[in-house]
């Protein structure tokens, strides 16, 4: 099987980016969701983390306590937005279903572990009481798979992705994606 040509690899990326932008956000609006459930139930205060992030990365003074809502937004929506874009790239390449979206779990809790220790925000996971690590990996499963639901699905309208034709073509290997159109392999 030939390698996607140039223009077809553009054409991927470019639709990579505002799909991964879109998937990201609404996996973000339902784990905003999700986390304001929980902390009915719990009553779990609101993280400021996200904005203290942010506000280290980019120099500028931190409050005592609770951090601006504007900045804490910012960084929660834009960090899940820009991620989106990676879920993306996977599902226009052909990594799309459960175990995609599975896998791209870890890059969004690694994401947010390399972020949170290296500014001294945060602490590894493995010092952090169980049940705050359960609410945070709960969360961020639920970012990763809702994302990956749209990437999936947006993706999809463009076809089976190189990876996908690829395993169409060698024997032993399924497509995972149904028949394929004839001439896409």
């Amino acid at each position: 099987m030939e390698a996607p040509s140039r223009g077809t690899r553009r054409r991927m990326i470019k639709r990579a980016l505002w799909q991964g932008l879109v998937a990201g956000t609404a996996g973000a609006v339902v784990m905003t969701l999700a986390e304001k459930a929980e902390q009915a139930v719990t009553g779990r205060p609101d993280s400021h983390v996200p904005a203290r992030v942010l506000l280290r990365l980019t120099g500028r003074p931190e409050r005592p306590g609770k951090q601006p809502l504007p900045v804490n937004w910012a960084m929660h929506f834009g960090q899940a937005a820009l991620l989106g874009v990676v879920r993306s790239v996977m599902a226009q390449a052909g990594l799309r279903g459960p175990l995609a979206s599975a896998k791209f779990a870890v890059v969004r809790l690694t994401n947010d572990q390399i972020l949170e220790n290296a500014t001294g925000v945060g602490a590894p996971p493995t010092t952090w009481p169980r049940g705050e690590l359960a609410v945070d990996l709960l969360h961020k499963t639920v970012y990763a798979f809702v994302t990956g639901a749209v990437a999936d699905a947006l993706a999809a309208r463009d076809g089976a992705g190189p990876g996908q034709r690829h395993a169409a073509v060698r024997p032993g290997r399924h497509a995972d994606v149904g028949p394929l159109p004839r001439g896409d392999v």
